[in-house]
């Protein structure tokens, strides 16, 4: 099966894996918005999945796409239910993936998809599993609550998550806050720089958020104080095929620094104690991170989740209605040369044949730049 795109640019050429559409179930919602190029904003379900308890998940889910709707933009939750990616839930669907059933469901990245959809099964798909489909189908708006990175001690076992290269290879927005308490910051941002990926925080003073606090300790490489400023930030990093790590600091903060760190840390050793390794660190820390501060964190995590999808959802009208009125220009200007275009004269030239056999699930773009 073809699963590699060939794109040319000017002088530049390079080859970037794709998602085959065929997997992927498309609510008409999501797809009559792509088609006209309406905004569209793509929501992960490992949050739904492992990040937060019944029904808790389930009703942030629905809340987030209830604050993207009310500003006329078309949410597009995507999961995997019984083997088929899907573009879109419905609220039945979210409630299948947030409900606890015998069916295991897997958490999902991109190296997760060839047996979740070969064996039938249900998955919530993390940030990096929810850029491949939000890539594959065109959305170039994320919103999160934190992406993962490298965890503590990464740099001897090697634990790095999955999200950071996916983000360098996607040109998408991630509007997020920031990296989750729980890894290594620091690192998680160097290594960010080191496959080329553009992280700036929302008007944050130049600070990098710590997820469930204001401050990590951490400048910014660069700070936007705008959706107009973080569109244009967008529009720009897409010439570069990488994508965009937007920190949004939390409004309130329900807990300070010290508590949250003190948590982290015992979750971390007891962690440990129970020899609990890969994936299922994160889900597991977080929810003792959870308890150890009575709900707290929690509670600062869905509040955070709420207000990424507002400040998300005004950046994406902004970049859309920049979008329209470049097109329009772009129009314009083409429908002044057509009426000044004189009738070629050819000396000399030869006729050249191409055949070419397409396959309906290859993924061919060719963009050519005097």
């Amino acid at each position: 099966m073809p699963y590699t795109s060939f794109i040319m640019k000017g002088n530049f050429k390079y080859v970037c894996r794709y998602f085959s559409r065929s997997s992927i179930d498309i609510t008409p919602e999501v797809k009559n918005a792509l088609n006209n190029r309406k905004p569209v904003i793509a929501l992960e379900s490992a949050l739904i999945t492992h990040g937060l308890p019944y029904p808790k998940n389930v009703e942030t889910a629905l809340e987030m796409e209830h604050i993207i709707k009310s500003h006329n933009i078309i949410p597009a939750t995507i999961g995997i239910i019984n083997g088929r990616v899907k573009a879109g839930m419905c609220p039945e669907q979210i409630n299948v993936l947030g409900m606890p059933a015998e069916k295991k469901t897997i958490k999902v990245s991109r190296r997760d998809f060839p047996y979740v959809l070969s064996q039938g099964l249900n998955g919530g798909t993390t940030v990096s599993g929810t850029l491949v489909i939000a890539n594959a189908l065109g959305i170039q708006f994320f919103v999160t609550g934190g992406i993962g990175g490298v965890h503590i001690d990464g740099q001897n076992s090697l634990d790095i998550s999955a999200d950071l290269f996916e983000l360098s290879r996607c040109a998408i927005m991630v509007v997020s806050a920031g990296i989750k308490s729980i890894l290594d910051i620091g690192r998680t941002l160097e290594y960010l720089e080191t496959v080329g990926v553009c992280v700036a925080s929302y008007d944050s003073n130049g600070e990098f958020p710590a997820f469930y606090t204001k401050l990590s300790g951490y400048q910014s490489v660069c700070n936007v104080t705008s959706p107009y400023e973080a569109a244009g930030l967008l529009e720009q990093c897409q010439n570069t095929g990488s994508g965009v790590l937007l920190a949004v600091p939390i409004l309130e903060e329900r807990i300070t620094k010290t508590e949250i760190d003190k948590a982290i840390e015992n979750a971390r050793q007891i962690c440990e104690k129970q020899g609990i390794t890969g994936k299922n660190i994160t889900p597991f820390v977080l929810s003792e991170v959870s308890r150890l501060t009575k709900g707290l964190s929690m509670e600062t995590n869905i509040s955070l989740l709420k207000n990424n999808s507002l400040i998300g959802s005004k950046i994406a009208l902004e970049y859309y209605s920049k979008l329209s009125s470049t097109s329009k220009s772009i129009f314009e200007i083409k429908k002044s040369l057509n009426k000044s275009r004189k009738s070629p004269v050819v000396i000399g030239g030869s006729n050249v044949d191409y055949v070419l056999q397409v396959d309906e699930d290859l993924k061919v773009i060719i963009m050519c730049q005097n």
